[in-house]
């Protein structure tokens, strides 16, 4: 790989143009991701906000499930926002009927925890190994994480409550950096991609 990774943008629903433009602001190739093939042939993948039950029928009826969960299994650098943070999740709280995840990421999550879309809010986050002070995170129906378990890590915290977690090569924030025009995670993720390689 050279000091340019190609990364992917899992284009099935939700915010994907955002956060192309965000990975392309941190110098990367963003590319968005539909198919299994085109998931075949990047370094890293983002998972973007958008609704998660949805997503996950999407993922299955695409056939992205299965070859998602072995990219991650295998070490891929994954980030999942929001609805991609509880599709990294390997366990959801109150999972809808046939919601299924991607997991890597040893952490309870649970859905639309900080309300519904009428209450959603920004608010100045501190992100463990990002610096230059807080990021500003939207929180859109967000979820937060109940646990984590020994491997993950808690890189972020709002009132009280666990808003980003990182297990080796996957991080999850509950808020979504992309809307804001500050790009240090998307540049802290870029970076996690660029070491794998």
């Amino acid at each position: 790989m050279s000091d340019t990774p190609v990364i992917g943008v899992l284009a099935l629903q939700g915010d994907v143009r955002e956060h192309l433009i965000a990975l392309a602001s941190a110098d990367a190739l963003a590319r968005p991701v539909r198919r299994p093939e085109e998931l075949a042939e990047v370094d890293g993948l983002v998972i973007p906000g958008g609704e998660s039950t949805t997503m996950s029928k999407l993922a299955s009826l695409f056939g992205m499930l299965e070859p998602l969960r072995e990219r991650v299994r295998e070490g891929m650098p994954v980030y999942g926002t929001c609805a991609g943070m509880i599709l990294l999740a390997d366990k959801i709280l109150d999972p809808r009927s046939g919601q299924e995840t991607v997991g890597g990421i040893d952490m309870i999550v649970r859905r639309n925890a900080f309300g519904r879309q009428n209450e959603s809010f920004e608010a100045a986050v501190e992100v463990a190994g990002i610096g230059g002070g807080p990021v500003e995170g939207v929180f859109i129906r967000a979820p937060w994480v109940e646990s984590v378990g020994a491997q993950a890590e808690v890189v972020a915290e709002h009132g009280g409550h666990i808003v980003a977690v990182r297990q080796g090569n996957a991080l999850a924030t509950s808020f979504h950096p992309e809307l804001t025009g500050d790009h240090r995670v998307h540049a802290l993720f870029v970076d996690m991609v660029r070491a794998v390689g």
